[in-house]
C-alpha cells in the first residue's frame, strides 16, 4: 500500500495542470474534472486509512521513496513521502473537507465564468497541503509550505477585479513571507546543527543537542507557524482574506492553510519538548491569539469577517495545546479536526446566506432568514452549538480538554493564567457566535433594497450547496464524541506524539462546571443586547473597545505606523546617509585629488628659468639642513 502515497498528492495535482493548461475547451468540464479529482484523493486516503488500521500501533507508519532531489556531497534532499497516524489525521480532513467544498463551489461557483481556474487553483491547494503534511523531512515540507502560500494567493485574489481582493491577496502573500523566512532558518539551523533534513533524524536527535540550539530553532518554527496560522503578531492577513469566494474561507480557514502551523508545532514535539522557553512562547502566542481573535470577533458586522476572526481564535486555543507539550498534543489536533467539520460548516452556511441575500454579508441586513432557509438554519445552528462547547457535542470534547490541559500546565501560576485565559476565551466565544446567531437567523426581517431598487428574495440553496453542509453537521455533532470514546483518538496519535494525562490545578468537574456557567453567562449577555433588543441597521458608535475591535484591535494602525511608517523613516534614513556619508567620501576624494592634481600641474610649466629656481631651492633646502644636522 506504500505504492499508493504519491497518489495522493498526484490526482489533485493533475487536475491542477489539466485545468490551468487545458484551455477554454475544459469550460464546460472544469469543474467536474475538479471535483472528481479531489474525491479520488480522498478515496486514495480511506484506502490507506484502512490499512493502517489492520497494522499494530508501532507498525502502522508507511514510507515512500520516489527520487533523490539534491544529492550533493553531505547534502541529501529526497523526495519522499511518510504516513503515519498524524500525518493521515491530516489526509482525511484535507481531503474529505476539501472534497465536500469542491462538491459545495459547483454550485456555488455556477455563474462564473472563470470557475473552471478557480477549480484548478483549489486542486493545487490541495496538492500543496497534501505534500505538506506527508513531507518526510523538512525541506519538502518546505515547498509544501510555500505552494499553499501561492494558492491561497491566487484564490484569495481569484476576484482580482476587485481592488479590495488584489490588496488582500497580496497582503495575506507578503505578511506569510515574514513566517516562511523562520521557516527556512529553522531549516538551515536544522542542516547546519544535525546535518539532515529527515524528521525521524532531526527528532531523533534533539536529546543530544544543546538547549540553546533547540530554543532557535523552535522559536523560528513558532514564527513560520504565527504567519499560517495567523497567529500574533502575524494575524492581519485572516480578515482581509475574506475577499476571496466563500469556498475559499471554508478551505483556508477550517481544514488547511490556518492549521498548517499547527501541524508544523505537533510534528516537531521533540525539539520543543527540549527547548522549555520556545515551549512557553508557543503558550504564550496562543493565549493571547485566542482572546485576541475572539475580541475582534465580537464587533464584526461582516458575518464572514466574524467568522474569522473566531477562526484566529480557534487556532489560538490549538497553538496553546501544542504548546502545553505531551498533555497537550492530541486535544490541539483533536480541536483541529472537530474544527475542521463545524467552521467549514458555518463557512459554507455563511456563503448559502449570502446566496440567498444578493451576496449582502452584513448581519444588519439579515433577520429571520431560519424561516426562508430551514436547511441553513439547521446547519448553521448545529455548527453554532458545536463551536461554543455545547455538552455533548464536538467543540464540548476537544475545547473542554484543551481548558483542562491549560489548567494542567504546572502546578503554579502559570495553570491558573493559561487556565483562566481559556476559560475566558470560551465564555466570549459563546457571545460572538450567539449574536452572529441572533443577527442573521432570529428577529425581524432588515434587508432593504439595493441602490438599484432590487430587494433580497432568500431562498434555500441547491442541493450541491445544502449537501456538504449536512454532512458537516453530522461530523460536528457526532466527531467530539466517538473520538473522546475510550480515548480512541489520544490512543491513536500516542505512537507519534506522545502523551501524558493532564492534571488540573483544580479538579476536573469543576473546570466543566466553570465552563459551562461562563457559556450560559455568554449566551445570555448576547441574548439581552441582540435578542431581546431590536437591532439597528446601522451600527451603534459603541465603547472605545468595541470601535478598536472593528478595526481589528488596530492591528493594521500598528503595523503601519511600526512597519510602513518605520519603513519610509529607515528608508530616507538610508537616503540621507547615501547622499551625504557615502556621496560626500566619494566626491570628496574625487575633488581632493582634482584640486592637488591642478595645483601640482603649475610646477610643469615648461619654463627653464622656473625649473633652476625650483632646483636652486632645492639645492639650498638640502644645504641648510646638512649644516643643521652638523651642528646639532
Amino acid at each position: 500500500m506504500e505504492n499508493l502515497i504519491a497518489l495522493l498528492v498526484a490526482a489533485p495535482l493533475l487536475g491542477a495542470a489539466v485545468l490551468l493548461c487545458g484551455g477554454r475547451r475544459l469550460d464546460k468540464a472544469g469543474h467536474v474534472i475538479g471535483t472528481v479529482l479531489a474525491f479520488a484523493s480522498f478515496g486514495v486516503g480511506l484506502a490507506l486509512f484502512s490499512d493502517m488500521l489492520g497494522r499494530s500501533g508501532e507498525d502502522r507508519a508507511m514510507h515512500q521513496h520516489l527520487f533523490s532531489w539534491i544529492p550533493v556531497g553531505g547534502f541529501q534532499a529526497d523526495v519522499a513521502f511518510q504516513l503515519d497516524q498524524l500525518s493521515m489525521t491530516f489526509v482525511l480532513l484535507i481531503t474529505g473537507v476539501g472534497s465536500l467544498i469542491h462538491l459545495y463551489s459547483m454550485g456555488y461557483m455556477a455563474h462564473d465564468e472563470r470557475k473552471r481556474r478557480f477549480f484548478g487553483y483549489l486542486n493545487l491547494f490541495l496538492a500543496a497541503m497534501l505534500i505538506l503534511v506527508i513531507a518526510d523531512n523538512y525541506l519538502l515540507l518546505y515547498v509544501g509550505w510555500e505552494g499553499v502560500g501561492l494558492a491561497s494567493y491566487l484564490l484569495i485574489g481569484f476576484w482580482q477585479h476587485k481592488p479590495s481582493a488584489a490588496t488582500a491577496a497580496k497582503k495575506a502573500f507578503l505578511v506569510n513571507r515574514v513566517g516562511d523566512m523562520g521557516l527556512s532558518i529553522a531549516i538551515m539551523l536544522m542542516f547546519t546543527t544535525f546535518g539532515t533534513f529527515a524528521f525521524g533524524d532531526v527528532l531523533a536527535a534533539t536529546g543530544e543537542t544543546s538547549e540553546g540550539k533547540l530554543t532557535a530553532i523552535g522559536l523560528m518554527l513558532l514564527l513560520a507557524a504565527c504567519g499560517k496560522s495567523a497567529q500574533v503578531p502575524l494575524q492581519s492577513w485572516l480578515g482581509d482574506a475574506m475577499e476571496g469566494p466563500t469556498p475559499v474561507s471554508a478551505l483556508i480557514h477550517a481544514a488547511t492553510m490556518v492549521t498548517a502551523g499547527v501541524y508544523l508545532i505537533t510534528r516537531s514535539g521533540a525539539i520543543f519538548n527540549g527547548a522549555p522557553d520556545a515551549q512557553l512562547a508557543v503558550v504564550i502566542v496562543g493565549a493571547v491569539t485566542l482572546l485576541f481573535g475572539a475580541i475582534v470577533g465580537c464587533a464584526k458586522d461582516d458575518i464572514k469577517k466574524a467568522l474569522a476572526g473566531s477562526t484566529m481564535s480557534q487556532i489560538g486555543y490549538m497553538i496553546l495545546a501544542a504548546g502545553l507539550g505531551p498533555i497537550g498534543y492530541a486535544f490541539a489536533i483533536m480541536h483541529l479536526v472537530t474544527h475542521g467539520f463545524f467552521k467549514a460548516g458555518l463557512f459554507l452556511g455563511a456563503g448559502s446566506v449570502m446566496h440567498g441575500m444578493n451576496d449582502e454579508v452584513d448581519m444588519r441586513k439579515y433577520g429571520g432568514l431560519r424561516k426562508y432557509m430551514p436547511v441553513t438554519f439547521v446547519t448553521f445552528g448545529l455548527g453554532y452549538l458545536a463551536i461554543i462547547g455545547f455538552p455533548g457535542l464536538s467543540g464540548f470534547w476537544s475545547k473542554d480538554k484543551i481548558i483542562e490541559a491549560a489548567f494542567a500546565y504546572d502546578d503554579g501560576i502559570r495553570g491558573w493564567i493559561f487556565g483562566g485565559v481559556a476559560l475566558l476565551g470560551a465564555g466570549i466565544t459563546a457571545f460572538y457566535m450567539t449574536r452572529v446567531m441572533l443577527m442573521t437567523f432570529f428577529g425581524e426581517k432588515r434587508w432593504q433594497p439595493d441602490a438599484e431598487g432590487h430587494e433580497p428574495h432568500p431562498h434555500e440553496s441547491p442541493k450541491s450547496m445544502t449537501i456538504p453542509m449536512i454532512v458537516l453537521a453530522f461530523g460536528s455533532v457526532f466527531a467530539g464524541g466517538l473520538f473522546s470514546l475510550n480515548e480512541s483518538f489520544v490512543k491513536w496519535l500516542e505512537p507519534v506524539t506522545s502523551f501524558e494525562h493532564p492534571h488540573p490545578v483544580i479538579s476536573v468537574p469543576a473546570i466543566t462546571g466553570a465552563t459551562m456557567v461562563v457559556l450560559l453567562i455568554g449566551v445570555a449577555i448576547a441574548w439581552f443586547m441582540y435578542g431581546k433588543r431590536p437591532v439597528p441597521v446601522t451600527a451603534p458608535r459603541g465603547s472605545v473597545l468595541t470601535r478598536a475591535a472593528r478595526r481589528d484591535l488596530l492591528q493594521d494602525d500598528f503595523n503601519h505606523v511600526v512597519l510602513v511608517r518605520g519603513g519610509e523613516h529607515l528608508t530616507r534614513s538610508l537616503v540621507y546617509v547615501d547622499h551625504t556619508l557615502v556621496d560626500g567620501v566619494v566626491n570628496g576624494t574625487a575633488a581632493g585629488v582634482g584640486g592637488l592634481s591642478g595645483r601640482l600641474r603649475k610646477l610643469q610649466n615648461g619654463y627653464a628659468r622656473s625649473y633652476a629656481v625650483s632646483m636652486l631651492g632645492g639645492t639650498a633646502v638640502l644645504v641648510a639642513a646638512t649644516l643643521l644636522m652638523r651642528a646639532v
